[in-house]
């Protein structure tokens, strides 16, 4: 892709995305979730662009879950890129394991809330107020699909949302609106670094199976599956939200 091209396009499509949502105020304190991976990196670029121009202050927060043992690799990793970018910066560990255990959980399901926990932990540490996530439209995607696997009501069908409470806090995803590709033409076009999660091409996990089986088998039928995925679940948020 020519990379203005993807300037044009790309860039018009976060830029509204995150004006439709207002995400974010002149003096906001943001905290970016910053995994090192390349969804990461480009919500470290892309709030670093929009704090210039809005006149808010970007922190960064990498969590350790203590279970990979690249982790040590992945904390300097984002401790640099955060650097680089001019950006405050906040490690957090937590121990996944002993938390799946005391509380009967998945190691994922434990992962997941560790890191909200630790997010909000460093986002009212730093008087934050936002947090900001580097979800994009696939993984939205691939939520509503593992929704409908598991089993769910309405609510499950709206998969993930721009934003939402925790707590006090406020957590947004300005990516939400582009793919998995797009995000990675954005670091093409920005030449910006990023490190792989390896666990991202095991199967045995169901969203990775979800992801790298399940919905390249229906975009072969349709090619605009993800789409239209994302269209229905905002068309179920507007019916549910005016109903």
């Amino acid at each position: 892709m020519d990379k203005l091209k993807f300037k044009a396009a790309t860039w018009q499509n976060l830029i509204r995305f995150e004006r439709a949502n207002a995400f974010f105020k002149p003096k906001d304190k943001v905290l970016a979730g910053l995994s090192g991976g390349a969804d990461s990196a480009a919500l470290l670029h892309f709030l670093k662009q929009l704090a210039s121009r809005g006149h808010f202050e970007v922190y960064a927060c990498h969590v350790n879950h203590g279970l990979r043992a690249q982790a040590a690799r992945d904390a300097d990793f984002a401790r640099r890129i955060a650097a680089e970018s001019g950006v405050p910066f906040v490690l957090k560990k937590v121990n996944v394991k002993a938390l799946a255990r005391r509380e009967k959980l998945s190691t994922e399901h434990a992962a997941r809330k560790a890191r909200y926990k630790a997010f909000g932990e460093a986002a009212k540490k730093l008087g934050c107020g936002k947090i900001a996530l580097g979800h994009h439209l696939d993984d939205h995607v691939e939520t509503i699909l593992l929704n409908l696997l598991r089993g769910t009501k309405a609510k499950g069908l709206l998969g993930i949302p721009a934003r939402r409470a925790l707590g006090r806090l406020q957590i947004v995803r300005p990516l939400l609106c582009i793919t998995r590709s797009e995000v990675l033409d954005y670091i093409k076009a920005h030449n910006l670094s990023f490190i792989d999660d390896e666990t991202n091409f095991e199967d045995i996990y169901t969203r990775n199976w979800v992801r790298r089986r399940l919905l390249p088998l229906l975009e072969s039928k349709q090619p605009k599956i993800r789409r239209h995925l994302a269209a229905m679940a905002a068309d179920l948020a507007e019916y549910i939200q005016n109903s």
